[in-house]
Order: structure tokens, then sequence, then C-alpha cells
């Protein structure tokens, strides 16, 4: 029987969006944990296929409680060497682990909406290995950035944020950006953080709508390789 991954989420109606329904596909359950509402997270990585850590409109720099026990599970499952994808907070998260720093835009820009990405060479040879070249735009939401942990591959770039995907090793990612989002969960953020559009380098909830119909097919096929590639091989549907 298949581990179940582990899903953590940090808002109340947070979703796994794409990331949760294509697990589920290839026959994951999800242990879905909440720790900013009081949910307790694992003390080894044992029990777990891996371990998935999305967004929030939380910083990795605050000082909650629940954020220090997070990142200790996280560097608990890194030291296992268990399989981890960290989205926008969750690489954050990871990069302050692994030492790295997390911070704001030196001019206050942000990244809210579709933007274009560019793999390195190493992002081209994963590539090369997963079988699905990069999507040219992805989404993202965020107002700070990363520097690469040490010991990472940067995968790929971009232009106000230079760094949106590295690796440790080969089952260790993280992700500047949100191929989980789906076209419901995209109306719902621009509508329920409306007043985010008017960030410096925002873009208008038109143009995230109209990026969804663009891009998101290029980032589906993406994310299945990604996900192929970073399960165990019997993973796979």
């Amino acid at each position: 029987m298949k581990k179940p991954v582990l899903i953590v989420l940090h808002q109340e109606q947070s979703s796994p969006g794409r990331v949760g329904y294509a697990l589920r596909q290839r026959g994951y359950q999800l242990d879905i944990r909440r720790p900013p509402l009081g949910d307790p997270l694992p003390e080894t990585a044992i029990d777990h296929t891996g371990m998935v850590v999305f967004g929030g409109p939380m910083s990795a720099n605050d000082t909650y409680p629940w954020i220090s026990e997070e990142m200790r599970c996280i560097e608990r499952f890194a030291k296992a060497d268990a399989p981890y994808i960290g989205l926008c907070l969750g690489a954050q998260m990871l990069c302050r682990v692994m030492g790295a720093r997390v911070y704001k835009h030196p001019e206050e820009e942000t990244e809210i909406g579709y933007y274009e990405l560019s793999p390195t060479d190493a992002g081209r040879t994963l590539s090369k290995e997963v079988g699905v070249e990069w999507p040219k735009n992805v989404y993202h939401w965020h107002r700070e950035g990363f520097d690469l942990p040490k010991g990472a591959s940067l995968l790929a770039e971009g232009g106000t944020f230079p760094n949106q995907a590295f690796a440790l090793g080969t089952r260790i990612f993280g992700l500047q950006f949100h191929p989980e989002v789906t076209y419901a969960m995209i109306c719902r953020w621009t509508v329920r953080a409306f007043e985010k559009m008017n960030h410096k380098g925002a873009q208008s909830p038109e143009r995230h709508r109209l990026g969804w119909y663009q891009y998101d097919h290029a980032v589906k096929l993406w994310l299945d390789g990604l996900l192929d590639h970073w399960l165990p091989s019997n993973g796979k549907p």
C-alpha cells in the first residue's frame, strides 16, 4: 500500500488544487495538515511518501511558533532525503531551513499574475529527464524572494525575482510559483485579495484569467511530468 503524501496548507479554505488532484489520480491519499490552525506535524518522515508545502499570506520570516515547528518538520524530511516540494511559501521555508535568505524586493516589486520563466542549463537537463519542456509563463502570488541555498541547483530564473526554481538532489524541489492553481482558485484569490492588485508590479484580475487560458495547458503538462519524476517509480498512473 502506498504511503500518503503529507500536504501542508496555511489557511482554513486553502486547497492543494491540481497537485492534490494529480496525487489522488496516482493512487496516493492526502494527509492534509494546517499548522496555523493547530494541526500537529509528524515527528518523522517514515510514514509518508513525501511532503508538499503550499503558499500562504504569511512570511517565512514571521515568528509564529507554528512556523518554527513547520520548518523543523521540513528539516526532518530534508535530512531523510524524503521527496519534498515547496511552492512559494513552502520554497521560502525550505530556503530558511537551509540557511538562505528570504527577502522583499528592494523596490517593493511583487509578482502577482503570470510572468515569464527561463530554464537554466540544469533546468533543461531536468526537462530531458522528465520528458516535458518548462512552461514559458507561470502563475505567481508573492512579494518576497529568496537566495539560492548552498548546494542547490538553480533550475529556472525570472525577472523581478531571479531565483524561481531549484533542486537539492533529485527529490527536493523549491518553486517560487504556483503550478497547482485552477481557474476557480485564480478567481477566488483575485476576489478575496483584490487589494493586492494595487501592489507594484501586480497584474489586473483580467490578465490573471486570460493568462490561465493562454498558459495553463503547458503548466499542467509540466507538473504531471515533474510529479512522475518526483514520486517513487511505482507512483506513476
